[in-house]
């Protein structure tokens, strides 16, 4: 396979994903101090990423464009 047919085949496969997961969620761990000092928390914040599923169409788009360029120079 040519770089173009993997680069698009993997652009494919990401933009599909995009289009089945809309948001991921992260947690990140925080010690919070007391009001005195003396006592310690570990607070987990959650982070919630959204994916607008405009990126996976142009994904999508993008792949089978890189597809059809490595086919079109391999029958050239």
């Amino acid at each position: 396979m040519q770089p173009q047919s993997i680069g698009g085949l993997f652009l494919i496969i990401v933009g599909v994903i995009a289009l089945m997961i809309r948001s991921f969620t992260y947690f990140t761990t925080e010690q919070v101090a007391g009001p005195l000092g003396i006592f310690v928390w570990n607070v987990e914040e959650p982070h919630t990423i959204f994916i607008n599923p405009l990126v996976g169409i142009v994904a999508i788009a993008l792949g089978i464009g890189l597809m059809m360029m490595g086919r079109r120079r391999l029958a050239a």
